[in-house]
This record gives C-alpha cells, sequence and structure tokens, in this order.
C-alpha cells in the first residue's frame, strides 16, 4: 500500500494485469453478486433525474424494480445502490444476445445522456471505500474476471491503466498523473 494525496492505494492495481474480456464473462459482474453497484449520493441524484431518459432503452423488469424499489436502494450494509431484479441481475442492465451491457452507459453512447454510468462500474475492478480522512483504493479480485486477467496479461496492461478514464473521473488528472509517477518508480524498483 502506498499513500497518493487523500488516498491509500493497493500495489496490486499496478502489479495486475486487466482487460474486461465481454466475449468471455458476457459481462457477469452486472449480473451475479448479491449487491447494486456501490453509488454516491451525488449519483443517486443524478439516476432520478435521467430515469425518464433512459427508460426506454431498459428491460420490462429493470423497469420494473426500479419503479418498485426506486432509482437506487439502500443496501443491506446502509450502503447506497443500484436496485437489482430478484436480488440477482442490476435493474440497469440490458443485453445484447448473452452479453449483459449498462442501459445507462448505452444511452450515454448514443448521446441522450452526458452521464456514462456509475463511477463504482467504470472503475472496476478498482473497489473506492471512503474512509473520514481517506479513500481506501483497492483491486477487487474475482474469478467471474479471470478473462479479463488473462488478456491484461497478455496484452501488458495493468490496472490502473485499463481504468485510467475512471481514476481521472474519480480522483482528477493531477492525482492520475502523480499515480503513474509511483507506477514508473515501482517498475524501475522491480526490475532491479
Amino acid at each position: 500500500m502506498f499513500q497518493l494525496g487523500k488516498t491509500i492505494v493497493s500495489e496490486d492495481i499496478l502489479e495486475k494485469d486487466f482487460v474486461c474480456n465481454l466475449t468471455a464473462c458476457k459481462g457477469a459482474c452486472c449480473v451475479d453478486g448479491d449487491a447494486g453497484a456501490p453509488l454516491s449520493a451525488e449519483e443517486t441524484k443524478i439516476l432520478e433525474a435521467i430515469y425518464p431518459q433512459i427508460k426506454s432503452y431498459l428491460r420490462p423488469e429493470g423497469i420494473e424494480a426500479i419503479e418498485r424499489l426506486g432509482t437506487w436502494v439502500v443496501g443491506t450494509e446502509q450502503d447506497l445502490e443500484t436496485p437489482l431484479i430478484d436480488n440477482k441481475d442490476c435493474a440497469y442492465v440490458i443485453f445484447d444476445g448473452q452479453t449483459a451491457l449498462c442501459g445507462i452507459e448505452q444511452a450515454y453512447n448514443e448521446g441522450l445522456i452526458d452521464w456514462k454510468k456509475p463511477v463504482s462500474c467504470h472503475l472496476y475492478p478498482i473497489r473506492i471505500k471512503d474512509f473520514t480522512e481517506f479513500a481506501a483504493v483497492n483491486y477487487d479480485r474475482w474469478d467471474i474476471c479471470d478473462p479479463a486477467c488473462s488478456l491484461g496479461k497478455e496484452l501488458q496492461v495493468p490496472v490502473y491503466k485499463f481504468v485510467k478514464e475512471a481514476l481521472i473521473r474519480r480522483f482528477g488528472d493531477n492525482w492520475y498523473a502523480e499515480l503513474e509517477k509511483v507506477a514508473e518508480e515501482y517498475q524501475k524498483e522491480r526490475r532491479k
């Protein structure tokens, strides 16, 4: 672990390789698990505002879950999350054949909205836990992502580079520039 500003960062994001491989995993991270995607308080307001615009992109069962539970929910750990369909799929999931995709991101890609998706989804496989004085930035290892780890290793793309856009979105350009410096020094030390 190392400190970067007001963050404590796991070295795993420098050491481990990762590139999503949707052809292999079929977007399982959006349909497996026991909780919705983590949300910030600000993101709950965004979801409330954009729901009418993105509703037509969603599946009927997603719409039903959102209209019954709300555009966001309070999870069992009192965290803010996206609602689930029958405690499984994220309510915002859509499918392209067998592959799970994000209905919010689809609307974003088509220029309907200017918000890509929850930052926790954009950051995956990085998970961030906010504490009073700092944020912990960790690599979340999940066996459904084994194909992404293999592809990342093949392409030699460390986690922090794979999620560069999301890290900048969450922490800013300056933070990411500092992370790149740390990563460069870290790699030099490892080669010694």
